[in-house]
């Protein structure tokens, strides 16, 4: 078996935090390097998080990602990032998938309809945990790709067809639990049809850019909602996007709860910001309004941060003016000098891919006080979608943020 010779650390520049992956003592006593990364995946991001299911923990320890992602993307498989699959999708981050498949709850005789866009990696999940996979996926070519690769890998229990996935598969209702990796703005009515009574389903609703899944289980023929956290999905492609009642503004970008107002106390989450890591909500000396929030971390490397996406035209918006109030304390840098608190926008072109990031900060020093941070970002020419990051990013201490301020200027 093949060993990794020594600690190896990927620090991404994006949105997830590390990963190290432990030597071989002796070739060939040690399992592959993806088994090893697979089992650091599950310990570092998923169970930490809340995942307790042993049978999701499981599945999430022996499904090969690597062979669900791009070749040139391989040493990313196992980090907590969403990845370009292409066509402008992406394969989910390992988080989202466990987070999906224990909400669902599936129990080996369910027959479960998933709805994807393109990887198989949700369905090849589900593979051994349920009785029965129906995935359709949205993209043709990912589509072929996705079913001749869960057959190569021998998941005999996933049928797979190309199509609208929002039509469900009617031939095969009902199906025991529904889970849709797209986000549209309401629940189809085909899905809420092909549900059995009693089952469960998990959707991500919501505008293009802020989305939150949701939980319904039928109930008397009769859909029950409970609201979970926000999340961040690409569309689905085609019609079913066209027809969004509601559509960001690329020329009016903005930051959704930017004073942190809106939050559920019982969970501790604010709205319409995702992938909430080590944040908590806190109320006393709020330098505007009631409330702000707080990152909190004590081991270097580790994720401590929030996120949200907005729609931005940089062929027309030339700049865009960015502040914050903050205060810290007891703050050193993580692993890499890159790792240091700061609110960092990440650009992307029409194609979902990077092409650059901006930072207001880093705030190395301790400030007892409420600051003022403030700064003039050049947009790049091809930008078209951006994600804010703020956070501790990877170093540790205590870094608290109220009253975001965006504003764009044009060409």
């Amino acid at each position: 078996m093949a060993c990794v010779p020594y600690f190896r650390r990927i620090a991404l520049i994006a949105i997830v935090g590390w990963l190290t992956i432990p030597t071989c003592e002796a070739e060939g006593q040690q399992p592959d390097r993806f088994t090893v990364a697979r089992e650091a995946m599950v310990t570092q991001f998923i169970a930490p998080e809340g995942i307790d299911n042993d049978r999701v923990l499981a599945v999430m320890r022996a499904v090969p990602r690597h062979e669900f992602v791009r070749p040139s993307l391989r040493e990313l498989a196992y980090l907590d990032q969403a990845l370009d699959i292409g066509h402008k999708q992406t394969i989910s981050p390992p988080y989202i998938v466990a987070y999906m498949t224990q909400t669902l709850d599936p129990q080996p005789e369910d027959k479960v309809l998933e709805i994807g866009t393109g990887s198989g990696y949700q369905a090849a999940i589900l593979s051994g945990l349920v009785k029965d996979i129906y995935t359709i996926e949205i993209v043709e070519p990912l589509g072929r790709q996705a079913a001749s690769k869960l057959k190569r890998l021998g998941y005999d229990n996933v049928h797979t067809k190309i199509g609208d996935g929002y039509l469900g598969w009617p031939e095969h209702t009902p199906f025991d639990k529904i889970v849709v990796t797209c986000s549209p703005e309401s629940v189809p009515q085909p899905l809420i049809d092909q549900l059995a009574e009693g089952g469960r389903m998990i959707i991500p609703l919501g505008e293009r850019y802020q989305q939150v899944f949701h939980l319904f289980e039928k109930q008397e023929g009769k859909l029950v909602a409970t609201r979970l956290q926000p999340t961040l999905f690409v569309p689905m492609t085609g019609q079913s996007e066209d027809l969004r009642q509601v559509k960001p503004d690329p020329l009016s970008p903005e930051i959704i709860n930017a004073g942190f107002e809106a939050a559920d106390l019982k969970t501790g989450r604010f709205d319409h910001w995702h992938y909430q890591r080590r944040s908590a909500i806190m109320t006393e000396d709020a330098p505007e309004g009631n409330q702000y929030i707080c990152f909190d971390n004590d081991e270097p490397g580790r994720t401590a941060h929030v996120l949200q996406a907005f729609a931005i035209d940089g062929s027309r918006i030339d700049t865009i003016t960015v502040s914050a109030q903050y205060r810290s304390a007891n703050v050193r840098e993580g692993r890499t000098p890159s790792e240091r608190p700061a609110l960092i926008i990440h650009f992307y072109d029409t194609k979902r891919l990077p092409i650059g990031n901006a930072t207001l900060g880093p705030w190395r020093n301790d400030v007892s006080v409420w600051t003022t941070a403030s700064d003039r970002i050049a947009v790049p020419t091809r930008a078209r979608e951006a994600i804010v990051q703020l956070g501790l990013n990877g170093a540790t201490g205590t870094l608290c943020v109220d009253d975001i301020h965006l504003t764009p200027h044009q060409r």
